[in-house]
């Protein structure tokens, strides 16, 4: 299994506080089957110069990686990533390329919490067509219910990009993610859209933990296990890119 939406690293964001909640978080992810986690801590280009969010990720695997390498089991792998705030430009953004996933050309990216607009798509596009990235759009099921005029949400969902769905989506209950009405929608964008990933956005070990295969169960529960094989191949796939 691969996790390819997590907050593991420590002290970068407001995921892992500390190395000793990265390595909680990490050998929970391997109790439940996890074999690589994609470190994707957030980056907003109107808080944290790239260079700066650069050094202090590389600070945060270089701890990660020596906790790894001590620990007395074999913890899942990690791959360092970012999950990136949308920031008007940021399809013609030079240099967007070193916040992809390890050394693919795969970038997790989060939209706002808001009506999209024509930018939005033509960032979106840019992304895609100018930079030649493979655009992952961060928890998809957050953002139809902000979509009041749905045109440009399905002029951006039919974009050759690949929608990411959190698994706390299926197996918690309460808040504004994470209710039925969420649930359902996130079961039928699975059966009709064979090109999406799941990741657990998991951030800490008590509200936020990791949670994929719990996701998984609940998935396979309600649509069967060959969702999850197309599920990892896709994710696979966008490793080796």
């Amino acid at each position: 299994m691969i996790d390819f939406h997590t907050h593991i690293l420590p002290g970068i964001d407001d995921g892992s506080q500390d190395i000793r909640t990265t390595g909680e978080m990490l050998r929970e992810e391997k109790r439940q089957g996890t074999e690589l986690v994609i470190a994707t801590p957030h980056f907003y280009a109107s808080r944290m110069a790239m260079e700066t969010f650069l050094r202090r990720r590389t600070e945060a695997m270089t701890m990660t990686e020596r906790l790894r390498r001590e620990a007395d089991e074999l913890l899942p792998e990690i791959l360092p990533g970012a999950e990136v705030y949308y920031f008007p430009g940021m399809g013609e953004s030079e240099g967007i390329d070193r916040l992809c996933i390890g050394e693919t050309r795969t970038i997790l990216v989060e939209l706002p919490f808001e009506q999209w607009d024509e930018g939005v798509l033509k960032d979106m596009k840019g992304l895609i067509q100018r930079q030649r990235l493979n655009v992952v759009l961060a928890h998809i099921e957050r953002y139809p219910m902000l979509q009041r005029d749905r045109r440009i949400w399905d002029r951006v969902t039919a974009l050759p990009l690949t929608p990411q769905i959190n698994t706390g989506s299926f197996v918690r209950r309460g808040g504004l993610f994470h209710t039925d009405r969420v649930r359902k929608f996130c079961l039928r964008f699975l059966a009709e859209h064979h090109e999406t990933i799941i990741g657990s956005d998991c951030h800490n070990m008590q509200g936020r933990p990791p949670n994929l295969a719990q996701g998984e169960t609940e998935i396979k529960a309600a649509l069967g296990v060959e969702v999850i094989r197309k599920i990892e191949a896709t994710a696979g796939r966008l490793l080796t890119r």
